[in-house]
């Protein structure tokens, strides 16, 4: 072969990072050695993977068709390197997860991952579903677990299990005891929200979509955390995954408010880049993930430890 791995791992670096000093810096290398590794694998197929745009480069339609093949190549290639050093663990991982699912399950499923196969190295990523979808577009992530679905011709979308938002308020608020609220009603409240591009945002506003009005949002956070501590201190009422409530709704610090004309069901789903080789470690944090949904119709129904 007349290119290395290493040309191809700093092109992936270059395009994912979309700079030379980055990309160098994501390397451990020099910005000279970097820059030459690049023009090398250039000169060497008298081709130009990239186009200065600005400060950036930016992939040209060559280099978008390598860099899937680069990467799934570079996958392989690391597997094989731990094999041939006798490593313990199945590789290294690089997750993102939404709010919801980062917060309250992948954690877990980490730990266990981590129990399972010591030596295995796992990142998480927690961002919102917009974020982690363009990182696995950029071969950021290996795998994404999102809330819902998205519409992209790179991506491969497979279902997890079902989630449902509640809508709910402070046990002093008016709406407590009603125990549900119509739509009217519900358009006449003030919101603490989720932002705009988070899975959450999204299934809300699926379900208004042939409302009319909007809703008064008095408030976007981008932590269910905070939206919760939000709607207890009775700035208004939200709504969150029912999985991220059960504790607050044992304790009594929120109280939940039926919405029987909503359609708060959503699917958490597992999403990868359609040309990504699935390595080892990807395949089992898949089956652990599936494996701790058995037989479970809701992501409420899984047994989580109780937080006091």
């Amino acid at each position: 072969m007349r290119y290395t791995l290493r040309q191809l791992e700093v092109f992936v670096a270059i395009a994912q990072h979309e700079s030379v000093s980055r990309a160098a810096q994501r390397l451990a290398m020099s910005q000279s050695a970097t820059s030459t590794a690049l023009a090398e694998l250039e000169r060497q197929f008298d081709c130009q993977l990239l186009d200065r745009i600005g400060k950036r480069l930016k992939l040209n339609a060559l280099g978008f068709q390598l860099l899937p093949k680069a990467v799934a190549l570079l996958d392989r290639g690391e597997e094989i390197e731990e094999l041939l050093k006798g490593q313990r663990g199945i590789g290294s991982l690089d997750v993102g997860a939404t709010l919801t699912i980062g917060n309250y399950l992948a954690t877990l499923l980490i730990s266990d991952f981590m129990h399972r196969h010591p030596g295995s190295r796992v990142r998480l990523h927690v961002r919102n579903t917009a974020a982690i979808v363009n990182r696995v577009t950029h071969h950021d992530l290996d795998l994404g677990l999102i809330e819902g679905d998205c519409q992209h011709d790179d991506i491969v979308m497979q279902p997890w299990v079902e989630d449902e938002l509640t809508v709910f308020c402070s046990p002093r608020h008016p709406l407590a005891n009603a125990g549900q609220a119509d739509l009217e009603t519900l358009m006449g409240e003030d919101w603490i929200m989720r932002e705009e591009g988070s899975g959450t945002r999204r299934t809300l506003d699926q379900a208004m979509r042939h409302r009319r009005g909007r809703l008064n949002v008095l408030l976007e956070l981008e932590h269910t955390e905070a939206i919760k501590r939000a709607v207890e201190s009775g700035l208004g009422i939200g709504c969150v995954s029912h999985l991220a409530l059960r504790d607050a709704f044992r304790r009594g610090s929120l109280v939940p408010i039926a919405t029987p004309e909503l359609d708060l069901t959503r699917q958490f789903t597992f999403i990868w880049h359609r040309h990504k080789y699935l390595t080892t470690a990807m395949r089992e944090f898949l089956r652990l993930c599936r494996e701790m949904t058995a037989g479970i119709q809701r992501s409420d129904d899984i047994d989580l430890p109780a937080v006091p």
